[in-house]
């Protein structure tokens, strides 16, 4: 995958390939500060549906998890 800034990912919707769902769009993502890559990708999220990957009222996507980044849409496979 391409390199990417935490700031690209600003305004993009996620979406879950695994049903359709749209989950939100990035609000925020978590970094690796010795390698300087990103290791998640941050939605607002209903603790209700992701209990996995939800802490709090947000759900922590991890990188291996993003399948596709398009110019508006991330697809997630979670």
């Amino acid at each position: 995958m391409n390199e990417k800034k935490g700031l690209d990912f600003k305004h993009k919707e996620v979406i879950n390939i695994n049903d359709g769902k749209r989950l939100g769009y990035v609000q925020d993502v978590t970094a690796d500060f010795k390698t300087g890559t990103i290791t998640n990708i941050i939605v607002p999220g209903n603790t209700k549906l992701f209990n996995l990957f939800s802490t709090g009222n947000e759900i922590n996507i991890p990188w291996n998890c993003i399948k596709t980044i398009g110019d508006d849409i991330i697809l997630v496979d979670i």
